[in-house]
């Protein structure tokens, strides 16, 4: 390999001449550095991306509207048919700990094409399920694999842009997560009508199958180290000489010692940061409250105002339709505060400028769901009922961005790890709490009911607001070394 290559440079270590490789490195303008990608193919891996991130949490929500029907097929109960929700979102929330560490070994295109292939494949049994014990045995295994979207998108969006213009981008990805699950059963309710519940899982058998293909097409890997590790395998074998090369931040421990390691990350971030730990349980509160209300539409506006399955699912649209107006008007603006705060403090950025918007939505997420709560007690009229999960869904959607967004920017390198850290408690609650919110609900009633999540909520909503102001301290003060 000549010399002159502008891609490497002389390696010292320490100062002295111990490391005599040479250094592997992205040059500016660079065309395999992922952030000086073109723009189309950036958007193609993010399209690729955000949908299987819609597709995994679509299929957790997308049978609901068929539970009834499922439960006289298969001879089970509700709260058995439940069951697979919970396994399926429980997995989900499991996955990442071991998929996004995996991602920062391997690199983000093999795990991402391997494990939506598994996911594809899964549909098929489930489909053929004969009993519920398959059901919610397979759909739990479906959910570990259909979770690589999740796991990995925000590592990936970090791997392509640039802090200063990452949240607008990340804002349309991270409706997958919570898009999905309102999707799931509009799409459902018209499957479990008009064909039966089997045809959801084939249907969504074909549409991932559709994405897995083109993923395998056009999916480009972005992980920094694993191009730059490729780089250096192809330096060393076109050598004339035995020069050898190094990229800056090369990892030379033995596979069993950063496998290990990696597994770890993402726990380690989780229980060591305060503010990683406060905020997981934020969204968990809130995953468990969507995925209580989507579970109990049925029974909300099935039984008590006698709508049909179709209209069930149309109803869904009200938090649908505040997650994309939040997208569309208030997600641009996080990058708009970052950036002016940014430049207000000369140019130094700070993850804590990410969070001055989450305080909208800590304040309209109590607000929609003790709207949503007595309306429905007091049997109001649909229309003001389901407005409340309207803005319920503006302040998930708004919290939702502005807090991924400040794990990126705490862990950059890592960030896909704590993601992963806060995917486990959002996927717990929101697989968990459905399962016991029927017999609160009978208890206490629909009022009082969904009054517990909204004081829930309320108790955390200053989180936004102080982290703002003491993240910095807390951050420095709990430094962990990864």
């Amino acid at each position: 390999m000549p010399d002159e290559l502008n891609e490497t440079s002389p390696l010292l270590e320490n100062g002295h001449g111990g490391d005599e490789r040479k250094l592997v490195k992205f040059e500016e303008g660079d065309k395999e550095n992922p952030r000086c990608w073109s723009k189309s193919r950036k958007m193609t891996n993010v399209g690729i991306i955000a949908l299987m991130a819609i597709l995994s949490p679509l299929a957790s929500s997308m049978f609901t509207p068929g539970i009834d029907q499922i439960a006289d097929d298969l001879g089970a109960t509700q709260e058995q048919v439940i069951g697979a929700t919970t396994g399926f979102v429980v997995f989900l929330g499991l996955g990442p700990l071991i998929l996004a560490p995996l991602s920062e070994t391997y690199g983000r295109r093999k795990l991402y094409l391997i494990c939506f292939t598994f996911f594809t494949l899964l549909q098929i049994p489930i489909a053929l399920s004969p009993n519920v014990a398959t059901l919610v045995a397979v759909r739990a295994i479906s959910g570990f694999f259909g979770s690589v979207g999740i796991a990995n998108g925000g590592g990936t969006i970090s791997d392509m842009f640039k802090p200063e213009e990452r949240a607008s981008i990340f804002g349309w990805y991270l409706l997958g997560p919570l898009l999905g699950p309102t999707l799931g059963p509009l799409f459902g309710g018209i499957i479990v009508e008009y064909l039966s519940w089997r045809w959801v899982f084939w249907i969504l058998l074909i549409i991932c199958a559709v994405n897995t293909a083109l993923g395998f097409l056009f999916l480009k890997e972005s992980y920094a180290p694993v191009i730059l590790e490729a780089r250096r395998e192809a330096y060393e074998a076109s050598s004339d000489s035995n020069t050898k090369f190094k990229f800056d931040g090369q990892d030379d421990r033995p596979f069993q010692t950063k496998i290990l390691e990696s597994m770890q990350r993402p726990l380690r971030i989780l229980f060591t940061q305060p503010i990683v730990l406060i905020m997981a349980i934020y969204q968990a509160i809130l995953f468990g409250t969507n995925y209580t209300l989507f579970t109990n539409f049925q029974d909300i506006w099935g039984d008590g105002y006698g709508f049909s399955t179709t209209k069930v699912g149309l109803l869904y649209l009200g938090p649908g339709l505040g997650f994309l107006v939040g997208v569309w008007f208030i997600v641009p603006k996080i990058d708009t505060i970052y950036n002016g705060l940014t430049k207000r403090n000369n140019g130094e950025a700070k993850p804590e400028y990410r969070l001055p918007l989450a305080n909208i939505g800590s304040v309209l997420i109590p607000i929609g769901l003790f709207w949503f709560a007595w309306c429905v007690e007091y049997h109001v009229h649909w229309f003001p009922t389901i407005l409340s999960t309207f803005f319920f869904g503006i302040g998930q959607i708004t919290v939702f961005n502005t807090v991924q967004n400040y794990y990126i920017d705490s862990f950059s390198k890592y960030a896909a790890s704590a993601i992963a850290a806060g995917a486990v408690f959002r996927s717990f609650f929101g697989g968990t709490v459905p399962l016991f919110a029927p017999s609160l609900f009978n208890r206490v009633g629909y009022g009082w009911g969904f009054s517990v999540f909204a004081f829930a909520s309320l108790a955390l909503s200053p989180s936004p607001l102080l982290f703002f102001y003491f993240g910095e301290r807390l951050r420095k003060r709990f430094a962990i070394e990864l």
